[in-house]
């Protein structure tokens, strides 16, 4: 979701202002567009792995500005990470991209999404689809341990344009199975497909191409997405997101959400 324009960065004199500040501990530039940043943990902040919240900064008006971001840590950490795309002219990522260690950004405590585990019927298989900054969700889902007692095998498949926006997913999974905390229930069950779409790479394709096509069933030696045991979860544009529903339905897939589970979700935080 966080690959999303920022059509949905809002302003209102309406939403509250401290005591939901909360201070900037970490950031790191990824490349010329994309960043990631922790910041302190509410105390009393409780959400699911998955999920968003709406962060942001006083604009120049001293009105908030507010946008959705994925929360890119499990819900066991104790501070929150975000990953985001940088929009020089962006209202508020034009200004979030200069945050350093010690400021303060606003964050409006109500989690909420349908990029969750209890929005799936039971499932064999997890199959992660995003594009660009749409991989925070999943982010927070492959470091939570209820993802892998859940299922036998996850696949996170990832595609950006070049092989330097696919580095802040390959670092975080690579790291998982040693992680002190984590690696115990990854085990050997999460595994990891990036694609590029401009810049040559081992893998090349549009996750959608790769699906239809069967070249990442024959690239992973695994059998075809069925009902009976796959489940998938999507975060991406717009488009990416209405063409991924109609691959997942043509394999047999049913749309499902927090009061209806069903074989797969999409992120529908998207306003424009």
């Amino acid at each position: 979701m966080n690959d999303l324009r920022p059509v949905n960065e809002i302003s209102s004199t309406k939403l509250p202002t401290l005591p939901d500040a909360q201070t900037v501990t970490e950031v790191r530039h990824w490349t010329d567009r994309l960043f990631s940043f922790r910041v302190s943990r509410p105390p009393s902040l409780r959400f699911r792995s998955g999920e968003f919240v709406m962060i942001g900064l006083l604009g120049d008006s001293g009105k908030p500005l507010l946008r959705a971001y994925s929360i890119a840590s499990p819900s066991w950490d104790e501070e929150l990470e975000f990953y985001s795309i940088k929009v020089q002219d962006g209202p508020l990522t034009s200004k979030l991209q200069h945050i350093q260690p010690g400021d303060q950004i606003i964050l409006r405590p109500k989690p909420v999404g349908t990029l969750v585990l209890d929005a799936l019927l039971p499932g064999k298989r997890l199959w992660f689809f995003a594009t660009g900054t749409g991989i925070a969700p999943f982010a927070s889902l492959m470091r939570d341990p209820d993802t892998y007692e859940r299922y036998d095998e996850v696949i996170m498949m990832h595609t950006c344009r070049d092989v330097a926006e696919l580095e802040y997913g390959r670092q975080l999974i690579e790291s998982l199975p040693d992680d002190p905390l984590i690696g115990e229930f990854v085990g050997g069950k999460l595994r990891y497909y990036p694609t590029t779409t401009r810049e040559k790479s081992a893998k090349t394709g549009r996750i959608t191409d790769n699906l239809t096509s069967g070249k990442v069933f024959a690239d992973l030696d695994v059998k075809p997405i069925n009902p009976d045991h796959d489940r998938a979860m999507v975060c991406g544009s717009l488009g990416f997101n209405t063409d991924m529903k109609a691959v997942l339905e043509g394999f047999g897939l049913r749309e499902g959400a927090n009061s209806e589970p069903a074989e797969y979700v999409v992120e529908k935080a998207f306003v424009g």
